[in-house]
């Protein structure tokens, strides 16, 4: 029998790109705080958060490079009631089409804020619905500020493997295994993988064993914005947070995510594919070995889907790297609101 691999050092185990889903926890902080959220006029006019009906994106905690990143952006719709100052019980909707780490923590845009009112207008519901758009906007913003920090405190000791002998039982990575079939996976982008063949890709350093992972979502924007989007070193910044190199260009080197990511441009044929070496700088991807990501754009008459082919993955990372390539690529790109096709 041979022996279990000891568990990787903190220090190492932290630089893994890692990420985890918590889109239904989120749903329930939504609900347990906002619904909390209540204002008040100068006499007895009241306004509070009713219910949440409905929470619509995706809520993810991500970490690379030991650092834990956000990765979230959320429609949110409530009701909310109120009492008039002649007594009228006041009801209506509000929708904030984007709450994201962009309006929350980058400031980069500014929360929308869509109003309707059920209740038959008098003058003195008006005041009320006048008293909801001045004040309600910033308690929501206020809470929502502190979304960030509870999705870490709550989810981030998952991904992060300590020190202290107490939290020893983090899980290890297991021994590598030969890649089972493929399952299809469902999700708001529409996103497949796929592990196939494995084979043996000779680096410079040393002999890897190797598997296939491909990733694809439908994006509402035409086939020559996504190719700038993820070539342009001006645009890339705008979905990853995080500086770049890249001029498509074939020969060029790039880097993605600070220098996460690596390698060289092998050919690019504007909007439709760019074929591109790649690698992490991580402590467990082989040394001087580089897997081939292939991305093409396939158009249609309303959306355009984007393919990553990524062969040369070694053999036991093929699960890290879909999720990464789905948490890093796909959602960072509806991040920055590239509405995907359900």
């Amino acid at each position: 029998m041979s022996a279990v691999p000891a568990p990787l050092p903190p220090s190492t185990a932290n630089w893994h790109w890692k990420n985890k889903t918590v889109t239904p926890w989120a749903k329930r902080w939504f609900e347990q705080e906002l619904t909390a959220i209540s204002v008040s006029g100068e006499g007895t006019e009241e306004v509070s958060v009713e219910s949440v009906a409905e929470v619509d994106g995706d809520v993810e905690l991500g970490q690379r490079k030991s650092k834990l990143i956000t990765i979230y952006d959320c429609k949110v719709v409530l009701n909310w009631t109120g009492t008039a100052s002649d007594g009228t019980a006041v009801s209506g909707q509000l929708t904030i089409p984007e709450v994201s780490h962009e309006t929350t923590l980058d400031g980069t845009s500014d929360y929308v804020y869509e109003w309707s009112i059920a209740t038959s207008r008098t003058p003195a519901v008006d005041a009320l619905f006048k008293l909801a758009k001045a004040r309600l906007p910033a308690a929501l913003e206020a809470k929502f500020s502190t979304f960030p920090t509870a999705i870490i405190d709550t989810h981030g000791k998952d991904l992060t493997v300590s020190a202290d002998p107490s939290r020893q039982g983090s899980p290890a990575p297991s021994a590598p295994a030969a890649p089972a079939a493929a399952k299809s996976t469902g999700g708001d982008a529409a996103l497949k993988k796929k592990a196939v063949g494995s084979g043996a890709v000779k680096s410079s350093a040393q002999s890897v064993n190797t598997t296939t992972v491909t990733v694809d979502a439908q994006f509402m924007a035409p086939a020559d914005d996504l190719f700038s989007i993820l070539t342009d070193e001006k645009r890339i910044p705008q979905w990853t947070r995080a500086p770049a190199k890249s001029v498509p260009e074939v020969g060029s080197e790039y880097t993605l995510f600070a220098g996460n990511v690596k390698g060289k441009f092998v050919s690019v044929t504007p909007a439709k594919e760019v074929v591109q070496t790649w690698a992490l700088e991580n402590p467990t991807w082989p040394d001087g070995h580089f897997a081939t990501l292939k991305t093409t754009f396939d158009q249609g008459s309303d959306s355009t889907k984007v393919t990553w082919h990524l062969s040369g993955v070694p053999l036991g990372m093929e699960e890290e790297i879909t999720r990464n390539l789905q948490g890093y690529y796909i959602h960072g790109l509806k991040s920055i609101g590239l509405g995907t096709v359900l």
